[in-house]
């Protein structure tokens, strides 16, 4: 065997890691992607038949360059940089004979398929098992492995909905919204990343393996805990008819607080006010001499709607501030990758993708002084690496690859 580090040959803190990847998404792709980042060896498996599909975000848009094939998701580029990529086709013998070699030389299996499917697969956790006992298995499903939900199929929407993240968005008086951004699959990713981890820091103390169940779902009604919390106790429901702004802060008491436009066309910022000795310099500033800010808070909001309009954002950071007020601008999508505070950190940096070339991705919001996490190449092209890591890895004789591809085993 003479495959080392990611995809990349970084060598880090993770680089004696080894993981059999099926998982894809953002929820499942996500998790691995920070490990791969911190030197883990991740070799991601996708189907040869369907060309990768059973992942969307593989052609899913944005379209890297405009391209519309299995090639050009900005999304699974971002989502598996520093990954291997290879096809297996498990529907035949010798695909699961080499996807079994692989199982035995890896420290954990991870996936985010609908319950049940890797048992149908040949794979479930108890021939994981046999074939490696001290595995460790990661399944995240929508709902997951146990329960009355285990068999329904989920994608973000329905995620979303159930874990009651979509009751908490929306304008008054309609139905609700949800939330464009998939929360519930980017802190799943989060949190499988963190259950991954702990159960390998487990193997490494006891020599023991496990199975860690999770699920989106759960995932999403964690980020609730405060709107369930503030309903239980208190009785408030977290939408409330007639409210004309969603920004509106009920706990903690904040007038103003919210988002206003400028004097520069699609141009916003964000203010709020914490205190009742900033209200108390604020006050004047935008014409405001008597009522009480909380009993009238459309009105306070046109006050301040009519101050904001007629500065640019640099002008309200710069006089607002010394008020006391929490203010800033709100940032457009190049503001924000482009931003002093974001070069400085790192937080996107440019990663070489075969097809594309160089591409901006997401970095991880954390830095090691010392084993700080990497990113040089992008998601792999489908297949990309299966002659290398089954040649290098699983001693497949270069001689049979031509076979394997002719058999649709590859």
């Amino acid at each position: 065997m003479t495959l080392v580090g990611n995809a990349s040959g970084h060598v880090g803190p993770l680089s004696h890691i080894r993981i059999c990847d099926l998982s894809g998404q953002l929820a499942g792709a996500g998790a691995t992607r920070i490990l791969a980042m911190f030197g883990a060896q991740i070799i991601r498996i996708e189907d040869p038949v369907t060309k990768g599909l059973w992942d969307i975000v593989r052609s899913l848009g944005p379209a890297i360059n405009g391209d519309l094939t299995n090639e050009g998701g900005s999304g699974f580029n971002n989502h598996n940089v520093e990954k291997f990529g290879i096809t297996l086709n498990l529907r035949t013998e010798r695909g699961r004979e080499l996807l079994t070699k692989l199982v035995t030389v890896s420290d954990a299996v991870t996936e985010n398929f609908s319950a049940d499917v890797m048992t149908r697969l040949g794979f479930g956790y108890e021939r994981l098992r046999e074939l490696r006992p001290d595995i460790v298995y990661v399944s995240n499903c929508g709902f997951g492995q146990e329960g009355p939900y285990r068999r329904f199929k989920s994608w973000g929407p329905v995620a979303q909905a159930v874990s009651g993240m979509t009751f908490a968005s929306g304008l008054p008086d309609l139905e609700p919204a949800g939330w464009g951004y998939s929360y519930m699959d980017h802190t799943g990713a989060y949190l499988m990343a963190i259950a991954l981890l702990a159960g390998l820091v487990h193997r490494s103390r006891t020599g023991e393996g496990q199975w860690i169940d999770m699920s989106c779902t759960e995932a999403g009604a964690a980020l609730a805990g405060p709107a369930m919390l503030d309903s239980t106790v208190n009785g408030r429901a977290m939408r409330r008819g007639g409210r004309p702004n969603s920004n509106r802060s009920d706990s903690p008491r904040m007038v103003p607080h919210g988002v206003y436009p400028t004097a520069e066309p699609d141009r916003w910022i964000a203010i709020a006010c914490t205190t009742n000795e900033a209200w108390t310099r604020l006050a004047p500033v935008i014409g405001w001499h008597d009522g009480d800010r909380f009993a009238d808070e459309d009105a306070v909001d046109t006050a301040v709607r009519a101050h904001t309009t007629m500065r640019t954002r640099a002008e309200l950071v710069e006089t607002l501030t010394p008020l006391g007020l929490a203010v800033t601008p709100v940032r457009t999508p190049p503001e924000r990758i482009d931003s002093d505070d974001a070069r400085e950190w790192g937080l996107f940096p440019t990663v070489h993708h075969s097809k594309h070339g160089d591409l901006r991705v997401d970095g991880l919001p954390v830095h090691l002084s010392r084993t700080d996490w990497h990113a040089e190449r992008g998601g792999p092209m489908l297949g990309e690496d299966t002659e290398r890591v089954l040649t290098e890895l699983l001693d497949v004789d270069p001689s049979e690859i031509p076979t394997l591809r002719e058999q649709g085993v590859i």
